[in-house]
């Protein structure tokens, strides 16, 4: 299968699926793509961390043995200054290059709007039309932006992907590798919430550790 985890800003694809995309790129047949939609700027940003994010890009796709990866040049944070339509439009083509079979996009109840615009604009890039590849998509959870936007839209688990000691320990090395977003706990973004998330998520299932998902589509 080929799967396609939709990110916000680098970062997300590991807070939400990290688990989940070395699990899947580790079994034979499977390609995982990442495609990053913003990117950080100057003033906002200096050019030191601007530099620094691109060398932790590629520790991520190390670790985690992503195929390839896709980055877009939008704004972070300022998406909503994009056309929707020019947003659509960059999205829709990386998916018909891939032609993935499974799709995973932000929740869309997250308090940052960049995550709202962006799973807006899969939904319209991954109209079920006729001879569609995509037999599932998926919504993922970010932790400090799915739960503190949860008067947006409440993040309710319906599908997990359970994952062992093995794999919640590459999930962490994979955030220790974006140094420049680890926070301190009991910061959302801390190494501690992220493990103590992962094995909520697990108990709700009898598992050690999982990644938990909202369905959004699934064609059988």
């Amino acid at each position: 299968m080929k799967i396609l985890i939709i990110a916000p800003h680098p970062d997300d694809e590991v807070l939400g699926c990290g688990g989940t995309i070395k699990k899947y790129s580790e079994q034979d047949g499977h390609e995982v793509y990442v495609c990053y939609v913003t990117k950080g700027y100057e003033p906002d940003w200096s050019k030191e961390h601007l530099k620094n994010k691109a060398v932790e890009v590629a520790s991520v796709q190390r670790i985690l043995g992503i195929k390839k990866y896709y980055w877009f040049d939008f704004p972070a944070v300022k998406l909503d200054t994009v056309p929707q339509k020019e947003l659509n439009d960059r999205l829709s083509e990386v998916i018909k290059e891939i032609k993935p079979d499974i799709v995973f996009t932000p929740s869309q109840g997250d308090l940052n709007s960049d995550h709202r615009l962006i799973f807006a604009a899969t939904l319209v890039a991954t109209r079920p039309v006729p001879g569609s590849s995509i037999k599932k998509i998926l919504s993922y959870e970010v932790p400090s932006e799915t739960e503190w936007g949860r008067s947006l839209g409440n993040f309710i688990p319906n599908y997990y992907v359970a994952l062992t000691t093995d794999y919640l320990q590459v999930k962490l090395e994979a955030m220790q590798a974006y140094g420049s977003e680890i926070k301190d706990f009991p910061h959302p973004r801390s190494l501690n919430v992220l493990e103590a998330l992962a094995k909520l998520r697990g108990s709700e299932i009898g598992r050690h550790a999982a990644e938990a998902f909202m369905v959004i589509r699934e064609v059988d």
